[in-house]
């Protein structure tokens, strides 16, 4: 079956070789798509109702793989905009992307070994992270950090792997004209994502406390625990 199998080819995106010019034209092409995709819906529909809105006026956020904190200045401006008061922390392993995002308030490491206390943030958040993570024990490892350092809620979404979200995003690539490798990285992360099933089976390999997987517009798999 196509696409059956998770791949585990490298991307490009994620060569320790880029440079800092290459990672912004990079970004600026991620900017774009999710824009289009609206990459920040998932995390503007289901925080308040995990929450109840009433829970949702001070905030503060750790952003798994937050690469040029896009995620956080977008939802930040959304919730301000509600009267809401979001402080977001973003942690990514590249220490160039946290240049990207000069305003922001940044950590360089790992999401397998968070550099904060236990129950440091209300609620722990990362988008299309978890695919660029190697093997299945770093991702188990991954959702035992996520939910260890939340206080109140972890939702992390990611890419659905499936041939008609890989054929979509193929031809989307194409018609914006993107570069020949942001294309094929693009494709490329479908194929290294993860279905509902996967998910599943690897929180509970994590010993997670009650939590929900689910798929949403054949495009994206979700992980929510409320503790």
């Amino acid at each position: 079956m196509f696409l059956g199998a998770r791949t585990t080819q490298a991307e490009y995106f994620d060569s320790p070789h880029r440079t800092l010019a290459e990672q912004r034209q990079a970004y600026a092409w991620l900017d774009r798509v999710n824009r289009l995709t609206r990459f920040e819906r998932p995390f503007r529909l289901w925080i308040p109702r995990l929450l109840g809105e009433a829970n949702c006026r001070q905030l503060t956020f750790l952003d798994l793989g937050a690469g040029d904190g896009s995620l956080g200045r977008t939802l930040r401006a959304w919730a301000a905009a509600r009267g809401w008061d979001w402080h977001f922390t973003g942690l990514d392993l590249s220490p160039i992307a946290a240049q990207l995002d000069p305003g922001g308030t940044r950590v360089t490491g790992s999401a397998l070994a968070v550099p904060f206390a236990d129950a440091s943030f209300d609620v722990v958040i990362a988008t299309t992270m978890t695919h660029h993570l190697s093997n299945e024990a770093a991702v188990v490892t991954h959702f035992r950090e996520a939910v260890r350092t939340a206080r109140r809620a972890v939702l992390l979404v990611d890419l659905h792997r499936n041939a008609l979200f890989h054929s979509a995003l193929w031809l989307l690539l194409v018609a914006m004209r993107s570069p020949a490798e942001f294309r094929a990285d693009g494709t490329l992360s479908v194929r290294r994502g993860w279905r509902v099933a996967e998910w599943q089976r690897l929180t509970a390999l994590a010993g997670l406390p009650p939590s929900r997987v689910w798929m949403e517009h054949c495009t994206r798999v979700l992980l929510s625990v409320v503790k």
